[in-house]
């Protein structure tokens, strides 16, 4: 198993059902969100790990502030309850 495989959390099948639940913020004077799927795979991968939001290896998932954000944003507009939902069904 390489070291991208095992930070790896979603299958490509399963990413295309989560993707669609995510807020885009396409014709928005904000910059452009990018890798959605390397920021939700990086919050999974910190509760999975146990780890603080610092610790989350950054060449897989950027930097933790973007994906604490974006966790925040998402726990915030209820994004994160609905994925969260989606992925209770997976196991």
């Amino acid at each position: 198993m390489t070291t991208q495989q095992r930070h790896r959390v979603f299958t490509d099948e399963q990413w295309e059902k989560i993707e669609p639940l995510l807020p885009s913020n396409v014709g928005k004077r904000a910059r452009p969100f990018e890798n959605n799927r390397r920021i939700v795979e990086g919050i999974v991968y910190r509760y999975r790990a146990g780890i603080a939001w610092r610790d989350l290896p950054r060449e897989h998932f950027g930097p933790w502030q973007t994906v604490w954000k974006r966790h925040r944003r998402y726990a915030a507009d209820g994004t994160w309850d609905r994925v969260l939902a989606l992925i209770h069904r997976f196991a």
